[in-house]
C-alpha cells in the first residue's frame, strides 16, 4: 500500500522553524525562571552566611547585651515571638475556619458575596494599619482600665487581625473545591448537615486548612510594625501577658539599625532564627498532612 506521507516528514529536524522556536522559548522560560529566584537566593543565603557567624549556644539562653558587651542573646524574643503569635493562632484560626465554613455551607450567595470581597479587601490593608487598629482597641483600653498599655496580648490581637483574611479565604477555596458528590453520598445516607460538615467536608479539606494557616502564622511571625504599636520591646523575660514582650522582628528591626556591631550582629542571627522558625513550621505543616492523607 502506498504511503501519502514521505518518511522523511516524521522525522525532526535541528534547523525547522518550529524547534528553533521551542528550543529558544525554552531557554527563555529556564532564565526567567531563574531570575525570579535569583533574589530569594541571595536574601537567603546573605542571611544564612551572616546569621551562622553570629550563631552561639547563648543567644537562645541568655537577654540581649549592653552596646559593647560580648556574648548575649535573644531567648526573650523566641519565647515572646512564640506566645504572640500562638495567641494569634487561636483569635483567628477558630474564626477564620467557622467564616468559611459559614460561607461555604449554610451562606446565601449575596452574603458570600459580600463577605468574601471584604476580606480580599482585608488582606490587602498594610499590616501598620492592623497596628493602629490594634492600638486603638487594646492597648489604649487597657490603658484606660488601668490594666497596662502596651502588651503581649495587643501584639497577638494585631496578628490576629493579619493572619484572619488569609485563613478565610484559604479555608473558603478548600471547601469548595471538596467534591459536591461527597456532600450528596453523606446527606443521602442520612446525615445532617452538621455531620456532613464535621466528619466528610472538613477531613477532606484538612490538609488545605492546615496549609493556609501555616501560612498565615509564617506571615504574622515576620511582622514589625504591628508590633511596635501594640506589643512594643522589651528586654527582660516576658512574665505577664499585659506588659510589654519582646519579639524577633522587632529586635531585628531595632538592632539592626543601630551603630552598635554585637547588637548588629544579634539582628543577623535573629534573622537567620525567625527564617528557620517560618521554615520548619511549614515542614511540619506539610508532614502532618502528609500523613493524614
Amino acid at each position: 500500500m502506498t504511503s501519502y506521507f514521505p518518511e522523511s516528514s516524521l522525522t525532526r529536524s535541528s534547523l525547522s522553524k518550529r524547534t528553533l522556536f521551542n528550543t529558544v522559548m525554552t531557554v527563555i522560560t529556564f532564565i526567567c525562571g531563574f531570575l525570579a529566584l535569583l533574589p530569594l537566593l541571595a536574601v537567603l543565603s546573605y542571611v544564612v552566611i551572616q546569621g551562622f557567624n553570629s550563631l552561639s549556644p547563648s543567644v537562645f539562653t541568655e537577654l540581649p547585651p549592653a552596646p559593647f558587651r560580648k556574648g548575649g542573646g535573644f531567648g526573650n524574643a523566641i519565647l515572646g515571638t512564640l506566645l504572640m503569635v500562638g495567641i494569634g493562632g487561636l483569635i483567628s484560626i477558630p474564626f477564620g475556619v467557622l467564616a468559611a465554613i459559614y460561607l461555604t455551607e449554610f451562606s446565601s450567595g449575596k452574603i458570600a458575596r459580600w463577605v468574601r470581597f471584604a476580606t480580599n479587601v482585608l488582606s490587602g490593608v498594610p499590616s501598620i494599619i492592623a497596628g493602629v487598629f490594634a492600638y486603638g482597641i487594646v492597648v489604649l483600653s487597657l490603658t484606660q482600665w488601668k490594666l497596662g498599655s502596651y502588651s503581649a496580648i495587643g501584639g497577638g490581637f494585631a496578628l490576629a487581625i493579619l493572619m484572619l483574611p488569609i485563613i478565610v479565604r484559604t479555608t473558603d477555596e478548600a471547601l469548595q473545591l471538596v467534591s459536591q458528590d461527597l456532600r450528596q453520598a453523606s446527606l443521602g445516607l442520612g446525615a445532617t448537615n452538621f455531620q456532613t460538615v464535621t466528619q466528610v467536608v472538613l477531613p477532606a479539606a484538612l490538609p488545605a486548612i492546615v496549609t493556609g494557616s501555616t501560612l498565615a502564622i509564617a506571615r504574622a511571625a515576620g511582622e514589625t510594625a504591628p508590633l511596635l504599636f501594640t506589643a512594643l520591646f522589651s528586654t527582660f523575660w516576658p512574665d505577664s501577658l499585659l506588659k510589654p514582650t519582646a519579639s524577633l522582628a522587632v529586635l531585628v528591626y531595632n538592632f539592626a539599625i543601630s551603630p552598635f556591631k554585637n547588637w548588629q550582629s544579634l539582628a543577623w542571627a535573629a534573622s537567620l532564627i525567625l527564617v528557620l522558625m517560618v521554615l520548619l513550621t511549614s515542614i511540619i505543616a506539610r508532614w502532618a498532612t502528609r500523613q493524614k492523607a
